[in-house]
């Protein structure tokens, strides 16, 4: 499905963006990668060879995403989209319940989520534009966003930052669509990722999760449970979508939970 697609993956040298990396490959695309970690990223160009560019950057720094644009061009000859999955929780930063929330949690967090995000979106837009061409962008949220649960996941700037994710994507695709430019959102429930370690391993969450995510037996999504959505969204297939929001969350917002 991603024949000749050029695409970059902000944050995707772990979890669910290194899983998406190898679906697009598997795809046929030509993918470079972001990571924060020197040594994730060595072990992901040992892995999957000269289909991958993988590059050290944080991406809530300004340039970072718009350094590996131009290195997908220049070693691929083009690019065709972006998939923005880079973030992460701030609650070891300071983010909690509003109450205990500090500053330095708010700010770390939006950050995180939120700034990334906005400087890879704008990275490629401007690209799209300067190229004159179709293209596509997709934007990693959570089902926190829109469907809270108080009891386990009670981090609110990591809330605010995924709700935010929603609605600027929205206003972008709205304001984008005239120039064929599409931007959606995947908002997962709870994945086994590196972030997820500390619910994963919380036997009182796994049993609440048996009931929240019933789909598949009851259980924590996998990385690979995104990857088909992901790889529709990069391909033509999804050429009339734009600004939509789906929920891989195995039940997650249809259901109550219980321990």
């Amino acid at each position: 499905m991603l024949e000749k697609k050029n695409i970059v993956i902000i944050g995707g040298t772990t979890g669910l963006g290194l899983s998406a990396a190898k679906a697009f490959i598997d795809n046929r695309a030509n993918v470079v990668v972001i990571g924060r970690k020197q040594e994730s990223v060595d072990q992901v160009q040992q892995q999957l060879g000269n289909k991958v560019i993988a590059i050290t950057g944080d991406a809530s720094q300004e340039g970072v995403a718009t350094n590996a644009i131009e290195k997908c061009i220049e070693h691929f000859g083009g690019f065709d989209g972006l998939y923005h999955v880079a973030g992460g929780s701030g609650r070891k930063m300071g983010d909690g319940p509003l109450h205990e929330l500090t500053l330095e949690g708010w700010n770390k967090t939006m950050e995180l989520n939120l700034t990334s995000l906005m400087l890879s979106n704008q990275a490629a837009v401007k690209k799209f534009l300067e190229l004159k061409k179709v293209g596509t962008i997709l934007n990693m949220s959570s089902v926190l966003g829109f469907s809270p649960s108080p009891k386990y996941f009670a981090t609110h700037a990591y809330a605010a930052s995924k709700a935010a994710a929603i609605g600027f994507t929205k206003s972008i695709a709205a304001y984008y669509a005239k120039q064929n430019i599409r931007i959606n959102v995947i908002a997962p429930a709870l994945v086994e990722t590196p972030m997820a370690q500390r619910a994963a391993n919380d036997e009182h969450i796994q049993s609440f999760i048996k009931t929240k995510q019933p789909l598949d037996g009851g259980r924590i999504g996998q990385a690979a449970d995104l990857d088909g959505l992901a790889v529709y969204f990069m391909s033509d297939q999804s050429k009339f979508t734009t600004g939509q929001v789906i929920a891989v969350d195995g039940g997650w917002t249809l259901s109550e939970g219980q321990e």
